[in-house]
């Protein structure tokens, strides 16, 4: 019997603000390029000071997965913690607006410290994002909110490597995956950053190993998981591990492993103005595909359709029709 959803998500819900601002910026205030960096309160809104004129649109690693889902045709849901603040109703109006479920209870709007998170997106003009993220009241998804009916009802369950930082929040996922397992789902992760792969190492292993069918990583983050600087030595180590392995590579594409097989899929060409999502929506377009019944090299291709348009402007979610993008593409 055919599953309700294709994929459901598990991630940090925030909101992205957006800004542009040189290298000389990033050096005067203390930012590390490239990267994401766990910050307070008091140090975002710093940050936000600091840093000029912005945008505000919907993110979290995963929601941009799940949304770039959505907006392919795909029937997805989102899990994922926010306040009942303004921000918290902004980023829940805007991924049902795309139609996708989000049903996780908000946080009561009194009687809390911590805000719907944000992340503090610092885009210099050679397109690359340092991204400061205040967690706020995401970091706080517990056993409590996933909702196990929801997720037995995917065909995949795509899990965010953030969301490993948390008191309940590994908890929370392997509640979600034994619930997938159980039901006859598969399970997807993407690792994220390769910080947060070195802070919670062991637990990222144990994962991948046992119960992930489909992994998702930039060469950084490999490297992270397995320890060495060699990229081969991590592909092979992980597809030894996992069914369906896709390393994306930057400008150079990305590599999708299954078995013994390796197939070297091209980037898009595309005009880099902005990064930040790239590895969101590729994670999109590759779980569309198969979704869809497409074979891995293939949605590994439809992933690069979808991470070129997001690198053509400022922001994580796609301003132009995917479904468009992809039928010129040929899919």
């Amino acid at each position: 019997m055919r599953k309700r959803y294709d994929a459901v998500g598990i991630g940090n819900a925030i909101v992205d603000v957006l800004g542009r601002v040189d290298d000389a910026f990033l050096e005067a205030n203390g930012v590390e390029k490239g990267v994401m960096t766990l910050i307070d309160t008091r140090r975002a809104a710093a940050l936000y000071d600091a840093m000029g004129p912005a945008r505000e649109v919907s993110g979290g690693s995963a929601a941009n997965t799940i949304a770039g889902l959505g907006m392919l045709g795909a029937r997805a849901a989102y899990v994922g913690k926010v306040r009942d603040d303004q921000l918290g109703r902004i980023f829940a109006h805007d991924i049902r607006a795309i139609g996708v479920d989000f049903e996780t209870p908000m946080a009561p709007a009194e009687g809390g410290e911590e805000e719907t998170g944000r992340c503090l997106v610092l885009v210099t003009p050679d397109g690359e994002r340092s991204m400061n993220t205040y967690l706020g009241v995401s970091a706080h998804l517990a056993p409590s909110d996933i909702d196990r009916d929801l997720v037995a009802d995917a065909a995949w369950l795509f899990l965010e490597g953030y969301r490993f930082d948390g008191p309940d929040s590994q908890q929370a996922m392997r509640a979600a995956v034994r619930a997938a397992r159980d039901a006859g789902g598969r399970v997807a992760l993407t690792l994220s950053d390769p910080f947060c792969v070195e802070r919670h190492l062991d637990a990222f292993r144990a994962m991948v190993r046992d119960d992930v069918d489909l992994l998702c990583a930039n060469e950084a983050e490999l490297r992270a998981l397995y320890r060495t600087d060699d990229l081969e030595r991590c592909m092979e180590t992980a597809a030894g591990e996992v069914a369906q392995v896709a390393c994306t590579v930057g400008p150079d594409g990305a590599w999708m492993l299954e078995g013994e097989g390796r197939t070297h899929v091209p980037a898009v060409p595309a005009e880099r103005v902005d990064a930040t999502g790239a590895g969101d929506l590729f994670a999109a377009g590759l779980l569309a595909g198969l979704a869809a019944g497409r074979d891995l090299v293939t949605a590994g291709r439809m992933g690069c359709v979808a991470a070129a348009e997001i690198i053509g402007h400022i922001g994580a979610r796609p301003e132009r029709d995917l479904r468009t993008l992809m039928r010129d593409a040929g899919f």
